[in-house]
């Protein structure tokens, strides 16, 4: 016992000593490139690039926050800022208000979706100048001060109006809404000091709507406490059940099990959502609904985040979040994945995934058996690196077209959508006073169409089939008409037959020019579709609030489809939890 304790001591001590050895190094540097380097050296800058230097060394996670960001990067977590309570989009150098934050200080003093912010404080709020961060610091502040807003209104002109800064929630939970008579959908975008509280308001809501079923939604939930990861697992799972254990060299095995409490939501069946954006907390609590078998898991393999951030604040303000410890699911597996690469190699992750097919292929995923755990009801699952779903739903690449990729690269949606509600609110929502009027009246409304043509006005044109396509199939026989390869065809059928007629020797290389036509039409069909209800999404939003952006682009979502065709058939669901895995 005595040799135990001096060879602890001993050890304790050395590591003191090397500690101490290389601070005093460190602050030794500090001192000669204060003292003694050629140019002024900006001290403070360099101490912080040697923080995220080093911090980058330990793992991809453990991160530097400085001061002046430390109350924005909470902000989301802690689930409210002081401000006014606007969210607000910068537009031809000028600020637009998309939403107002009910019962918020603007929608208290009368400011509506549609108005523009002219000037904050007399100081003029439009110009090259402005960015996000200039909007950001001037209305947010410390609460019950005033903040004086100049809007222009469309037909009422300039309107001057005195706000007192107060709390503003920042929801997690975007949308909530019934599918069908039986199956509910709640959205959850970061797991926030509050988000078990939102969740129960918004099942709670669903349950008097009759809701029996529950599609939960966490993709591209990229996380946040494992504390509100925990307390949401405790509405869905019995009591005494582990959700969660952490353990670290230096943090004692900490375990989480569920109280005696009832869920809200105990018993129904549950389709969790996730794809490769779903991490941290996201992945404890699907990781720990696929181990009790309480959840069929739905989408593609989730991120990979197993480890366990605690902030520390620093003498001045900034905070380091340092990892502190592993966590591990029920059925003992850890789902971090490898980072012994680096952290530059770390980022490449989601590149490496899509070239390597796993975002369209589930077959192109392998685990090694090292890695093979069991549920509750011993079927096979796996850790190392992400949770992967029970049922794979590969990623749509049909409705990314190039066209698609350029609308949203140039913000066209959101332009043309704020324009589009600022010319017609007033008339607009007089004739469809609700999202419900609306949706029924879209198709009628035509408004695709219009919207190309305000694409093409601003350099981004409906997808063509041009020749060069066709030479790149054809390169052997096309080498004598070059010469035509200027020219664009509205498909492969139309050029074949311009430059081959009725060219016997080159009729099978046409066939296969008109089957590949085919596809690029579909092709094209397909993202019209989904541009189309990312469309009708953001003029909903502008409309009636950014709950019902989610209920009209989820309208053409593949996975949320199957999810629904799945909890509509009891056998299926039950027989996926049941049996087990080869």
């Amino acid at each position: 016992m005595l040799l135990v304790c001096s060879l602890i001591t001993s050890n304790v001590f050395a590591q003191n000593s090397s500690l101490e050895t290389n601070t005093r190094k460190m602050a030794h540097l500090m001192w000669l490139v204060n003292g003694y380097y050629v140019d002024s050296a900006d001290i403070s800058k360099l101490s912080e690039k040697a923080i995220e230097s080093m911090l980058k060394e330990l793992d991809p996670h453990s991160v530097y926050i400085p001061q002046k960001d430390v109350q924005n990067m909470n902000a989301p977590l802690q689930g409210n800022i002081i401000g006014i309570g606007v969210t607000f989009q910068l537009l031809n150098d000028t600020i637009h208000i998309m939403d107002v934050v009910a019962e918020g200080p603007a929608e208290k003093v009368g400011i509506f979706p549609g108005d523009r912010i002219i000037k904050v404080n007399d100081t003029v709020a439009t110009g090259d100048s402005i960015t996000n961060d200039w909007v950001i610091s001037r209305l947010r502040g410390k609460k019950n001060t005033m903040v004086k807003v100049d809007i222009d209104r469309k037909g009422k002109g300039m309107i001057t109006f005195n706000i007192k800064r107060d709390n503003i929630p920042l929801n997690s939970i975007d949308t909530w809404f019934m599918i069908d008579k039986e199956i509910g959908y709640v959205s959850l975008r970061r797991f926030a000091q509050k988000s078990d509280e939102e969740l129960r308001n918004a099942i709670t809501d669903l349950k008097k709507q009759g809701m029996k079923k529950l599609i939960f939604d966490l993709r591209s939930n990229g996380g946040g406490y494992l504390e509100s990861a925990f307390k949401i697992c405790e509405e869905f799972l019995p009591s005494e059940k582990m959700v969660v254990y952490t353990q670290g060299e230096k943090q004692p095995r900490q375990e989480w099990k569920t109280s005696n409490r009832k869920g809200i939501f105990e018993k129904g069946n549950i389709v969790i959502l996730t794809d490769e954006y779903s991490a941290s907390a996201s992945e404890i609590t699907a990781g720990a609904m696929q181990d009790w078998d309480r959840a069929v898991i739905m989408g593609r393999r989730t991120f990979g985040k197993g480890l366990v951030q605690r902030p520390f604040n620093l003498d001045d303000g900034s905070q380091v979040r340092l990892t502190i410890a592993r966590y591990y699911i029920p059925s003992g597996r850890c789902i971090q994945k490898p980072y012994d690469n680096g952290a530059d190699d770390y980022k490449l992750d989601y590149q490496k995934r899509y070239s390597h097919g796993e975002m369209v292929y589930a077959d192109s995923i392998s685990f090694a058996d090292s890695l093979k755990y069991y549920t509750n009801n011993n079927r096979v699952v796996y850790g190392g690196g992400g949770i992967m779903p029970d049922i794979f739903v590969p990623m749509d690449t049909t409705r990314a077209s190039d066209y698609y990729i350029n609308l949203r690269s140039k913000n066209l949606f959101n332009d043309f959508s704020i324009n589009w509600t600022e010319t017609n609110r007033e008339d607009f929502l007089k004739k469809y006073p609700t999202f419900e009027d609306f949706d029924k009246a879209w198709q009628s409304l035509n408004l695709l169409q219009e919207f190309q043509t305000y694409a093409s006005e601003h350099g981004v044109q409906p997808t063509e089939i041009k020749p060069e396509w066709v030479d790149n199939m054809l390169k052997e026989y096309l080498q004598e008409v070059k010469k035509d390869s200027t020219k664009t065809y509205t498909s492969y059928t139309s050029y074949a037959n311009t430059v081959f007629d009725n060219n016997a020797m080159l009729k099978d290389i046409l066939n296969k020019a008109k089957q590949e036509d085919e596809k690029q039409q579909e092709l094209i069909k397909n993202s019209n579709l989904y541009i189309e209800s990312n469309l009708k999404g953001f003029i909903a939003r502008n409309l009636y609030g950014t709950k019902y952006y989610y209920k009209s682009v989820l309208q053409n979502d593949e996975t949320l489809q199957r999810a629904v065709e799945l909890l509509q058939n009891d056998k299926q669901y039950n027989d996926i939890l049941k049996q087990r895995k080869k």
